[in-house]
This record gives C-alpha cells, structure tokens and sequence, in this order.
C-alpha cells in the first residue's frame, strides 16, 4: 500500500528539506542586498569641495581675473585648509 499520502512518512528527510530551503532563500536574499549595496557605491560620486575650489581659482587665473600673485595666495590658503 502506498503511502505517500501521509505528511508523517517523510520523517526527518521533509524538515531537512524545509530548512534547506530557508537557508537557501536567506542566502539569496543576501546575495541580491549585497549586489545592490555594490552597485549603490559604484555611482558617481559628488566632487570634493576643495577640488571644486582649487578648480574655480584655476579657471578665475586662466580668464586672466586674477593675477599671479592673488593666485598663489589664494592657492596657498585653500592647501593649508586642508
């Protein structure tokens, strides 16, 4: 007589099956909240300030704003914030 129609027949062999399959959904999820944490980082990241300052004072001395002298000054004064 068959007996595949009793839950009880499977003994062990179903809960080890069950918590397989926990472990293995829980290890998915991981992975998938892993690859977005990564992917969340490797966007573009906003520029430093003293980048973006160091950049306005060369484009003001390039246009030829300022001179030499205001140049140096100023670029020394944005090193040393630093």
């Amino acid at each position: 007589m068959p007996y595949w129609h009793n839950p009880g027949t499977m003994g062990w062999a179903g809960w080890a099956g069950g918590i397989g399959m926990l472990v293995l959904m829980a290890l998915v999820l991981a992975a998938v909240v892993s690859l977005a944490v990564v992917l969340a980082r490797r966007g573009p990241q906003p520029p430093s300030a003293d980048g973006t300052a160091r950049r306005i004072l060369d484009e003001r001395f390039a246009r030829g704003e300022i001179d030499q002298e205001e140049y140096e000054r100023r670029r020394d004064a944005l090193t040393r914030a630093d």
